[in-house]
């Protein structure tokens, strides 16, 4: 009885350990699909954001109005990459991502990122990213982000 004990023991502790390790596989590969979108987006070179990204991706910024009011916009991507593509070649953006909080499993991912933006190296604004992913088998794809942006109170 003590040996059947024993075993079981192992068995369970053996799956947790690989089911824990599948996790942190999904993590990381979601992760480098954000990475990958970042690089391209730095880069301004748009065909690499489009490996990451879905086709039928949502974009949304949550910001406040002038009368203070907060709301969502909807960002069209087609026209958020024409901007990356068309960016002027003397102007530097850099999204500094300061953190990583990644949940997933084996098909789909949440990561959430606080960052600070910066165009020609002087701070423009701070906030967060949300990402949604999937995994289609093959490959992790962004399918939603939403981001919040301020001036202030970013540190």
């Amino acid at each position: 009885m003590c040996r059947f004990l024993i075993i079981c023991s192992l068995l369970i502790s053996c799956n947790i350990i690989f089911s824990q390790k599948e996790m942190n596989i999904n993590q990381k590969n979601a992760k480098q699909a954000v990475l990958d979108f970042f690089d391209g987006f730095h880069k301004g070179d748009t065909s690499k954001i489009r490996k990451t990204i879905d086709d039928n991706i949502v974009m949304q910024t949550i910001a406040k109005t002038k009368e203070g009011e907060v709301k969502t916009m909807k960002t069209n991507m087609n026209n958020f990459l024409e901007v990356i593509h068309n960016r002027p070649e003397d102007q530097k953006w850099l999204e500094k991502l300061l953190d990583f909080k990644i949940e997933a499993d084996e098909h789909i991912a949440q990561i959430w990122t606080p960052y600070e933006f910066y165009v020609n190296d002087q701070f423009s604004h701070c906030g967060v990213n949300v990402f949604q992913l999937f995994n289609d088998g093959t490959t992790w794809r962004i399918i939603a982000i939403a981001d919040t942006r301020k001036r202030k109170g970013c540190k």
